[in-house]
């Protein structure tokens, strides 16, 4: 019981960080549209932490810098870094729905042993073996 218990909680904190991700490329991918309208030169307020901004300007709106990973960042066009964005978001969503299934999975087992064990032990009390 112990081990699903524990099995169950890094599902849900796997859920939690995957949803943050996904939160993450949505905000990333609305911010893309919004710089698809603008023109070169606009001022924005860009998010510098700690609900400070700073101004910036926009020097061109079709040339994006994407992270990679492993600390490589590739510039691409706006439609193909919407494109990176919406194939990782494909991704996550699939891993979410992975990891709820399997949380699902846990549950269930965790339940059905509860139940069994509730039993056990009602036959205990009674005197049952």
């Amino acid at each position: 019981m112990r081990y699903l218990e524990q099995t169950a909680d890094t599902l849900q904190q796997r859920i939690g960080m995957v949803n943050a991700a996904i939160t993450d490329l949505t905000y990333a991918n609305m911010t893309l549209d919004g710089i698809a309208t603008e023109k070169e030169n606009a001022e924005l307020l860009v998010p510098i932490g700690g609900n400070t901004y700073v101004k910036a300007k926009i020097a061109d709106t079709n040339k994006i810098i994407v992270g990679m990973g492993a600390g490589v960042s590739v510039e691409k066009t706006l439609p193909d870094a919407k494109v990176t964005l919406k194939e990782r978001l494909d991704e996550l969503e699939k891993t979410m729905n992975a990891a709820q299934q399997q949380f699902s999975q846990v549950a269930e087992r965790i339940n059905s042993g509860r139940a069994r064990l509730e039993s056990m032990l009602s036959q205990a009390r009674e005197g049952k073996p």
